[in-house]
């Protein structure tokens, strides 16, 4: 279950999918709760459902969610957070890099994967986010990552 407190708002898969540019097969999060509260932090969610196709050769028999989409969940959540700016509506955010990367745990079909991101810096068009993904209490991965915000092309 998912908590909201005052001044959150819990952005429904289709509300989230009006910000980021991602689409089907590629959208690696369901959900996105933003805090009006704590403006750098968001925390997105992906309900594993063991139906995305990565899963027919990711393993066969033996399925786990590859760990560069767990990397993009984490991308996808920062994503939202920064381009539900009004000033950012027309914009996208590319990947600059990414460090410190480990995977701590397999996420499987049927996990409910929560991915908490928080901006460590934001200079001009040029940010630094750190993310965490978790099923249950227990972390699956984390990451730092830049990123670089473009206006989206015509």
């Amino acid at each position: 279950m998912i908590e909201i407190k005052e001044g959150q708002k819990l952005l429904s898969h289709e509300e989230t999918l009006k910000i980021i540019p991602h689409r089907h097969p590629f959208v690696m999060i369901d959900k996105v709760k933003l805090d009006e509260n704590d403006p750098m932090r968001a925390v997105g969610y992906k309900c594993v459902s063991g139906n995305e196709g990565f899963f027919q050769g990711h393993f066969p028999g033996a399925p786990i969610m590859p760990g560069v989409l767990i990397i993009e969940s984490m991308a996808q959540t920062a994503c939202t957070l920064f381009l539900s700016k009004p000033e950012m509506k027309n914009c996208l955010a590319y990947f600059m890099g990414i460090d410190k990367v480990r995977f701590r745990q397999p996420v499987k079909p049927g996990d409910f994967l929560e991915v908490r991101v928080e901006m460590l810096r934001w200079v001009g068009r040029r940010g630094k986010v750190q993310g965490y993904a978790y099923v249950g209490d227990k972390l699956a991965a984390e990451a730092e990552f830049m990123f670089f915000i473009v206006d989206r092309p015509q």
